[in-house]
Parts: C-alpha cells; structure tokens; sequence
C-alpha cells in the first residue's frame, strides 16, 4: 500500500471531499441519501476490471487503516519470526496466509468479509462511485454493484497492489523466497510470484465515505 506523506493525505481528503460534493449534486443520487465523510479505509476487490456488478463480495476485504506504514520489510522478516510473527504495530502474521503490497512489505491480513453497505469509493484519479455490499443471501454469497455505471478499474488505486500467498499443495510458503528485486510493483502490475506460493492479487480501492439514508 502506497504510504501518503502529509501532504498527499490533506490532497486526497480535499480531492474526497470535492468528489463526495460532485456525488450529491441534484439527480446524482437519491435526495434521501447522505454522504458522511470518514477516515480513510481500503478495500481488498477481487473482480475482473470492467465489471460494474457481480457476486463474490463475501470474499472481499477491508483495511480501516493503511496498512503500509504497518508493514514489515521482507528483509526483517527473520526478526519478525523472532518476535512470534509480532509485528511492530502489534498485528499478527500468519505463515500460512500472507500478504505483500507493491513495496515489498510483509502486511497485515484485511478483515474478512467486508461488511454490508454503501461505500464511497474512489481510485483517486477520475472517477468517485457509491459501492453497494448486500448482506449474504441464503447461498452465503454477498452481491455487490457500482453506480452510475462505473467499473471496478475506475475506482481502483493503481498505485496501490496487493496480493495474498497461501502454501501450494505440499509446498513451504515463506516471505523468505520472495525476490526483493521484483518490487516496487508498477501501478496497475501483477504482485511477483513467489516459490511454493499461490497467489491470489487483490483490486485496492479507496473508501473515503459511506452513503447512509437521511
């Protein structure tokens, strides 16, 4: 996850708070619905890029703070073993299901599942949506869907990539095989591969409101 300096947050939260403005000009949404400003969260997708709607939010995560500057390096990762798997910032790491994000930090998991409502979501660049997380339906999946036609690649951050590794059947998966000189990811670019690993990249999207009925 991208760590923002000082002035890059005051930019997003002034840049959130003009889209949030955009978002409740006449027609745009229902009178009823208020927008409210919140610190700064991210949500893990997993979707293909030009969907509006979909299933499979049950799957999806999220992060109430950046999980970035919480991170570990790979190179302190025998340190963190040391610890217990205790991270500096207290958070746990667990072997068997791990995270990277496109510096080369070891992360903290996101919570799991995202909870049901109305998200306001942007990928801070054009586009700012409403993202809507049904509750489970008897199947246990959870619907979610983007308005005013926006996809999940307009509300992604690019800039910010992450992917979660799992052991492969039979394999050791370690942090250890991961090859520093693969990071820094490019923006929009698939996490590096690691030996004995499954991988799985998650869509990183930016939540700066949620929409509440007035």
């Amino acid at each position: 996850m991208v760590s923002v300096d000082m002035h890059a947050t005051r930019r997003l939260a002034r840049g959130g708070l003009l889209a949030m403005a955009l978002l409740v000009q006449p027609g745009l949404v229902h009178a009823e619905t208020v927008l409210k400003s919140i610190p700064t969260q991210y949500i893990a997708a997993l979707a293909a890029p030009g969907a509006t709607s979909g299933t499979g939010a049950e799957s999806w995560g999220l992060w109430q703070v950046d999980p970035g500057p919480r991170g570990v390096p790979l190179g302190s990762y025998k340190t963190l073993k040391a610890e217990g798997g205790v991270a500096p910032a207290q958070w746990k790491f667990d072997g068997a299901d791990w995270w990277l994000e496109e510096h080369g930090l070891i992360m903290e998991q996101p919570e799991f599942p995202l909870p049901p409502g109305r998200y306001v979501v942007t990928g801070d660049r054009e586009v700012t949506a409403i993202l809507t997380i049904h509750s489970k339906g008897n199947d246990g999946a959870q619907r979610w869907e983007l308005d005013k036609g926006a996809t999940l690649y307009d509300v992604t951050h690019l800039r910010c990539r992450s992917a979660r590794y799992t052991p492969a059947s039979g394999n050791s998966c370690s942090p250890e095989k991961a090859q520093a000189s693969a990071f820094p990811v490019e923006p929009g670019g698939p996490m590096p591969p690691v030996e004995g690993c499954d991988k799985q990249d998650y869509e990183v999207l930016i939540v700066i409101g949620m929409a509440v009925e007035g």
